[in-house]
């Protein structure tokens, strides 16, 4: 099949050569075709070396390719996408390659964006809502986000991840599990500087004493001064805040109801807690994830990639 600007297609071209039968001459040829002289010179000259044959469309695709990405590169890209779910400006940083080069290779091999995946699973889902309008606060403090991940605690021994479903450690049922760790987290809109704890409830009162350890530490990375906070409509962050934002000059900004996409940065900052620390290795024991949360979230403000930061870490931002 020829492509959508080709000005021949195969009955064109024997036409073509017919006309050159009739003793048509090259340029009167090519003026009624609509095409250059050069056109129809090459097109005699491939029927005359390969007959019909050789009207035929081909690939334009080359035949080497010497700067093609490696096999064995192409391999280890598409497995970090599979196994571990990781971005493209993640996959790019670990193996040495442009990340333009990461999303070729993955459009290649047919990987879905990781925007359609279940971050547990890797089960390929609809697209969720995506907002129509980005939007990214100019300085440092200007916006922060804070949220609450509730995340099901790991009997010791380890869990259902650990020994399978229907094991005896299965801690999945909510009846007799052995309840929730509530991971509260605070995240800069323009620097993605994010801090985070694992409390054990979300009362009023455990919210406004994480905001003020949280506050502390934005002052020690620099941020000394937050001037809005939005969150979503909970009671603890409606009513159990409101003194301490008046006390630091803060402005409480509350979500539309129903609507998390629009605190969306701390929401997809709990979507990468859960993928790349909750859920990407078997813990033993519910210590042992907690003791992994402060290594990672170092790690995530200084070492992580952002891709919308391009490509460089919150603390960059700094």
């Amino acid at each position: 099949m020829s492509h959508a600007n080709a000005r021949l297609t195969v009955r064109g071209r024997m036409l073509i050569v017919e006309r050159r039968r009739d003793g048509w001459k090259q340029a009167h040829i090519a003026a009624a075709m609509g095409v250059s002289r050069k056109t129809v010179r090459h097109w005699l000259h491939r029927f005359a070396t390969e007959g019909e044959t050789g009207l035929a469309d081909r690939s334009s695709r080359p035949h080497h390719s010497p700067t093609r990405t490696s096999a064995e590169t192409e391999a280890r890209v598409v497995a970090l996408r599979r196994e571990q779910r990781r971005g493209r400006d993640q996959i790019a940083a670990e193996l040495g390659v442009p990340p333009r080069t990461v999303s070729r290779v993955l459009a290649r091999h047919h990987m879905p964006h990781l925007a359609v995946l279940d971050p547990m699973t890797g089960d390929r889902l609809r697209a969720s809502k995506a907002t129509t309008v980005r939007y990214e606060r100019d300085r440092p403090g200007e916006l922060v986000h804070m949220d609450v991940k509730k995340l099901g605690r790991i009997p010791d021994g380890g869990g259902w991840r650990a020994h399978g479903r229907g094991a005896e450690n299965d801690n999945r049922d909510r009846k007799h599990g052995t309840g929730y760790d509530y991971v509260h987290s605070l995240v800069d809109d323009h620097s993605r500087l994010a801090y985070s704890e694992i409390l054990p409830d979300e009362k009023g009162t455990t919210c406004a004493e994480f905001l003020t350890r949280a506050i502390g530490y934005f002052a020690t990375r620099g941020i000394t001064r937050i001037e809005r906070l939005m969150t979503d409509n909970a009671w603890a962050y409606r009513w159990s805040l409101r003194d301490l934002c008046a006390a630091h000059d803060i402005q409480q900004k509350f979500i539309k109801p129903h609507c998390p996409w629009q605190n969306g940065k701390v929401e997809r900052l709990n979507r990468t807690l859960a993928t790349e620390w909750a859920y990407r290795q078997v813990f033993t024991s519910n210590d042992e994830r907690t003791a992994a949360l402060a290594p990672w979230l170092e790690y995530y403000n200084t070492r992580r990639r952002h891709q919308a930061l391009g490509g460089q870490p919150p603390i960059s931002q700094l």
